[in-house]
């Protein structure tokens, strides 16, 4: 998100090198029957769910634009969302800290609160951790443990699905954008950068009415996260331009409608919900799904045959997306 974060690797290349960290003919385990390429490993027997999340002075925060306090809660708020992501139940949090030697003391105390403060929202405790020595920058590295019995993974999505998102999309990455112009964001927007809310309870009251094939978190926008759904599903994800749920922070952010739209697909660290779900079953629960939890349901497209991710127009015919999600390793990012 900074403007430092320059490496000399192509776009795509932060998921290459996961892919190489675990090579795919490694034997897995008869215990571990979900591993690495969805947002939370799953281990059988108890069906506990585990996910690590670091954030790192620079790159994903900056102390001009945060407080210590919300340094933490949203370190600990991205981790908790992937448990999310698979419908998992939170049950704690552990918590690395590497700290400059002038944040040991009450600027610790402030980041740690922020965390118990993310983790007491969606009924986790804090467990543990480390704390270690850094000559800069800081790190908050938190890993999330979770239960889901029945964990619903990315590579679920069926030809013919309907694709839905929670909430309204591309307000962080607005907050983000006026942080980075040296103007102030709107309050809407600054809050949904500073403290998004992990989409627990939303993910778990889906998957509680069997409405769910697949599902993801939306931290790399909704361009770069579909693009999960469509690889782990080996199927297309055809989305629909007017139906996007633009955040009221994103128009006022920026020039125009085109604009927004690139924005809110694009963004990332929304930490909404994307799923699929058979088509029609979805709509006799969206009335009492923004009732009981205070959060909208749009259907935003449609799962097709093929790959990737695409615009479709109301007579079916598909354009390319031509919107890059956020890569850590991408050049100039």
């Amino acid at each position: 998100m900074a403007e430092t974060r320059t490496l000399p690797l192509a776009p795509g290349a932060e998921f290459d090198l996961i892919r190489r960290f675990v090579p795919r003919a490694e034997p897995r385990r008869a215990d571990v029957p979900v591993g690495v390429g969805d947002d939370c490993a799953v281990v059988s027997g108890h069906g506990i769910a585990l996910s690590t999340d670091m954030s790192m002075e620079g790159v994903h925060f900056r102390r001009d634009w945060l407080s210590m306090r919300e340094i933490g809660y949203r370190a600990a708020a991205a981790a908790l969302s992937d448990l999310a992501a698979v419908a998992a139940r939170p049950i704690g949090v552990l918590v690395s800290l590497a700290l400059p030697p002038a944040d040991v003391g009450d600027a610790a105390v402030e980041l740690m609160k922020g965390v118990r403060e993310a983790a007491e929202l969606v009924g986790a405790a804090v467990l543990g951790g480390d704390v270690t020595r850094s000559p800069g920058p800081l790190a908050v590295d938190v890993t999330v443990v979770g239960e889901a019995a029945k964990p619903v993974l990315r590579s679920g999505a069926q030809h013919g699905d309907d694709v839905w998102v929670t909430g309204e999309l591309g307000a962080a990455a607005a907050a983000v954008a006026c942080l980075l112009r040296g103007e102030e964001p709107s309050a809407a927007a600054r809050e949904r950068f500073a403290r998004p809310t992990p989409r627990v309870r939303e993910a778990r009251w889906l998957a509680e009415r069997g409405l769910l094939h697949s599902l993801v978190d939306l931290s790399d926008g909704l361009a770069g996260d579909a693009a999960h759904l469509s690889a782990a599903s080996g199927a297309a994800i055809l989305l629909s331009a007017e139906m996007i749920p633009v955040h009221p922070a994103v128009r006022a952010a920026v020039a125009d409608d085109e604009a927004a739209l690139r924005m809110a697909v694009g963004g990332g660290e929304d930490y909404e919900l994307c799923f699929t779900a058979p088509v029609g079953a979805v709509l006799g629960h969206a009335i009492d799904f923004e009732r009981e939890l205070g959060v909208p349901l749009t259907c935003v497209g449609r799962v097709g045959g093929g790959d990737g991710v695409w615009w479709v127009d109301a007579q079916g015919s598909r354009t390319a997306l031509g919107i890059d999600a956020y890569q850590h390793f991408a050049e100039g990012a």
